[in-house]
């Protein structure tokens, strides 16, 4: 049996690569997103009534994996990425069927001629990703503390401490004030949660790091458990930066964010 699914919408993310996206919903809970509608769901009678939920559950596809494929066993971040899990006791996004569900806050929803969009908060949800279905969160139902939760019973930890650098801190206020309010609160969220892959966060590693927030290429490292953002820069022209009124193309990292 062949299934095939149009999606529903298309997220605007502040997360423009995989590496740096925390790896559930609700870690980052100020990272705003925008989920536009796409025909034939963007009429405004398809939200009727959604506005009096707060909470949302997309249903999306992992659309950077469709290539990759899929193993029986990963192994999950939360085990040390060191010990294998069964690809269904985990959240890995390479999946048989790469489909993921995460639970976001709903802020708004705008409405303009036929176009529409959900404005939410706290997403997991790489820039571009297609969304296969929008559901209310029930309280009720939905959420159950009792439940038990394996090897990843509890929240992650994260790092004691987040410094911004006088060159970091400077291009945060400036961008706040210019368009990202509440970036430093964001950024600080994002490397807190220690995105380093697997085999270096078990402590100090002395490399630095860089993820893509926003159009910003944001530097960092950890040493002492005490994470130091280095840099932000604003990237221009598909990946290169002005650094000193020097060009300087970006490099990142990745990471399985399952």
């Amino acid at each position: 049996m062949n299934i095939t699914f149009q999606p529903v919408g298309i997220v605007h993310s502040c997360y423009k690569e995989k590496f740096g996206i925390p790896r559930q919903p609700g870690l980052v809970p100020d990272a705003p997103a925008r989920i536009e509608l796409l025909e034939p769901c963007c009429s405004p009678m398809v939200v009727r009534g959604l506005a009096r939920f707060s909470h949302i559950w997309v249903v999306f596809v992992f659309h950077k994996c469709l290539e990759a494929g899929w193993k029986p066993t990963v192994r999950p971040p939360r085990c040390g990425g060191n010990r294998r899990a069964g690809v269904f006791a985990t959240r890995s996004p390479f999946r048989p069927n790469p489909v993921g569900l995460s639970c976001v806050e709903l802020t708004a929803i705008h409405q303009q001629g036929a176009r529409v969009e959900l404005a939410v908060r706290g997403g997991d949800l790489l820039d571009q990703t297609p969304v296969l279905d929008i559901k209310p969160y029930l309280p009720w139902a939905d959420a159950l503390p009792q439940a038990d939760g394996g090897f990843a019973a509890h929240a992650p930890a994260r790092l004691a401490e987040v410094r911004f650098t006088p060159r970091a801190e400077k291009a945060c206020e400036k961008r706040e004030v210019a368009d990202i309010p509440g970036l430093r609160k964001i950024i600080t969220q994002m490397v807190s949660l220690d995105p380093r892959p697997a085999y270096a966060a078990s402590g100090p590693d002395g490399k630095h790091y860089r993820f893509r927030v926003f159009d910003l290429d944001v530097e960092w490292t950890v040493s002492g458990g005490t994470v130091r953002v280095l840099d932000i820069r604003t990237i221009i022209d598909g990946g290169l930066q002005i650094q000193q009124g020097r060009l300087k193309r970006t490099k990142t990292s990745g990471c399985d964010g399952g």
